[in-house]
């Protein structure tokens, strides 16, 4: 749902209100919390926000400010497609809020295209046995 009167996504600051957006729905989210924050504990939040600021500035800007491996910690959290669901619904809802433009379809476009190659690659694994690589 776009909302005209709302700015396209244009820098990291704007990366930085729509993750934090997310983050926030996605604490008080049944489904999704637990296995997203007893993942990280009560550990350093703001490290692990810093490293989503940065996967998302290099997807959307071609920055080169993420590096890692972004399946890898995803592989090893036992999620199914209902989980890549919620994710995705959370956020859109959250680019949605305060986003509208070419930039946040992308975001939601490139983020859908992630959830479909992240489960593929889960099922393959779960399916053939094995750990990817890191």
């Amino acid at each position: 749902m776009l909302h005209a009167a709302n700015p396209d996504i244009k820098n990291r600051e704007d990366i930085q209100l729509l993750v934090d957006t997310f983050y926030h729905k996605l604490s008080k989210d049944e489904l999704l919390k637990d296995i997203f924050f007893n993942r990280l504990g009560h550990g350093d939040w703001q490290h692990h926000l810093d490293t989503i600021y940065n996967f998302w500035e290099s997807v959307l800007f071609q920055q080169s400010t993420y590096k890692g491996q972004s399946f890898l910690p995803h592989f090893t959290m036992n999620l199914y497609q209902y989980h890549f669901d919620q994710w995705l619904k959370l956020f859109g809802e959250s680019i949605d809020e305060h986003f509208a433009g070419e930039i946040a379809e992308d975001a939601k476009k490139k983020a859908n295209t992630m959830s479909i190659l992240f489960m593929s690659k889960i099922n393959h694994y779960r399916e053939h046995g094995g750990t990817p690589l890191m």
